[in-house]
């Protein structure tokens, strides 16, 4: 019995071929490359979950480690699937639910990524590798390589969160803020990889991040099973986690492992602020252009270009989805909203998608009936600049005044 069924790696543009013993970044024609999996072979195998396991790693099969030995794991996954009664009843949408990413190492989905992507490096020889993040990716890769033993050199903009700094720099890794946006973080680490032979982790520039986000939608159709959702919403940036959503519902559905008669729905989320695949969307188009002067209080979604916008635009298109910009106060209401009537603090971007939900359900898009499912894809404590409290001060023996 195989612990992983990985074939190979594919570009998704040219079709090139390489393997997944060798480290590879992009295929030689500029484009990402996806894993492959031998499918027809997994078929035959009696147990394609692990389900010992209560983990993302229960999908090991599914996965690119191919020696259990080199997987690197805090515990990332199976994180709740909560039904959000309350709003989705001010909504007008009976069967509202959050896949809350919070409850997850680091605080964030972006555990799942660094996970598999680390796992994988190990396994590859990496020593020591370079990113620019926007904070929650650089602070999940930074103690993931910590206990796997890679040293990381993480590039952040200098308004990325406080506290993803911190965990950075506690981790042991080098860390450099830049005065700008992630796109200048890039650049930064390209000359670091280009000088001084660091493996490159930028999102879509190794493909394994993919391989740990998809296991959000394995989940979700795990959790589903009986019923899956109508509609998933998605926060967009880079677009991985939709990318791999989307890879994750087409293996299930080849391997015979859902069973609804069309795949969700699924929509990228942005902010009025950073919207270029929205506009790509918008315009009919299979590609972005980069979005000037980006500006947005969820900070995790603030990518101006992403290297795999042709293939978020093709997991909307193929699944008759759509993409959504809201607004700066949306996000802000929605935050707090959610807080108040269902108990969660969650962070800006997943409070982009709620807003979101609300702007499709307003237009019909969203039915009333349909079952949907909001990602939250982090901790609003990782972000507590986002809200501002001004609660009265008394002092000692004082009392408290009528009104």
């Amino acid at each position: 019995m195989s612990f992983s069924y990985i074939s190979h790696l594919e570009c998704p543009k040219c079709a090139n071929i390489y393997a997944h013993h060798e480290l590879n970044q992009l295929c030689e024609c500029g484009s990402p490359l996806l894993v492959n999996y031998c499918l027809d072979e997994l078929k035959k195998d009696n147990e394609i979950i692990d389900k010992e396991r209560n983990d993302l790693w229960r999908y090991h099969k599914l996965l690119p480690v191919t020696d259990p030995d080199h997987v690197v794991t805090l515990g990332e996954g199976m994180t709740p699937l909560l039904p959000m009664p309350v709003l989705g009843k001010k909504l007008g949408i009976a069967n509202l639910f959050m896949k809350d990413e919070g409850m997850i190492p680091t605080g964030s989905f972006k555990a799942r990524g660094s996970a598999v992507g680390v796992s994988k490096a190990k396994e590859l020889g990496v020593t020591q590798l370079a990113m620019p993040t926007n904070g929650n990716a650089g602070a999940a890769w930074s103690l993931y390589s910590a206990r796997a033993g890679i040293k990381p050199f993480i590039v952040m903009p200098l308004d990325a969160p406080a506290i993803t700094r911190k965990e950075v720099a506690i981790s042991g890794a080098e860390l450099i803020l830049v005065d700008g946006l992630i796109s200048d973080a890039g650049k930064i680490v390209a000359s670091l990889v280009k000088e001084e032979d660091y493996y490159d982790a930028s999102t879509l520039k190794e493909p394994y991040r993919v391989e740990g986000k998809k296991t959000m939608g394995y989940e979700i159709l795990e959790q589903t099973e009986s019923h899956p959702p109508d509609v998933i919403l998605y926060p967009t940036g880079g677009g991985v986690g939709l990318i791999g959503i989307y890879k994750a519902l087409k293996e299930f559905r080849e391997l015979g492992l859902f069973k609804g008669a069309q795949l969700p729905r699924l929509v990228a989320v942005q902010a009025e602020g950073c919207a270029p695949i929205v506009k790509a969307w918008e315009e009919n188009k299979n590609e972005s252009e980069f979005w000037e002067n980006s500006k947005t209080a969820a900070f995790g979604i603030n990518v101006p270009k992403a290297i795999g916008d042709f293939l978020v635009l093709e997991a909307i298109y193929e699944t008759e989805g759509c993409a959504v910009a809201v607004s700066e106060e949306e996000i802000s209401q929605a935050q707090r909203q959610i807080a108040e009537l269902e108990g969660s603090f969650i962070c800006p971007e997943g409070a982009a998608v709620f807003a979101a939900a609300k702007t499709l359900r307003e237009k019909g898009w969203i039915k009333a009936d349909e079952k949907v499912i909001c990602l939250n894809t982090g901790q609003g404590i990782k972000y507590p600049d986002s809200v501002t409290v001004q609660p009265p001060v008394l002092q000692p023996g004082e009392v408290m005044p009528k009104e």
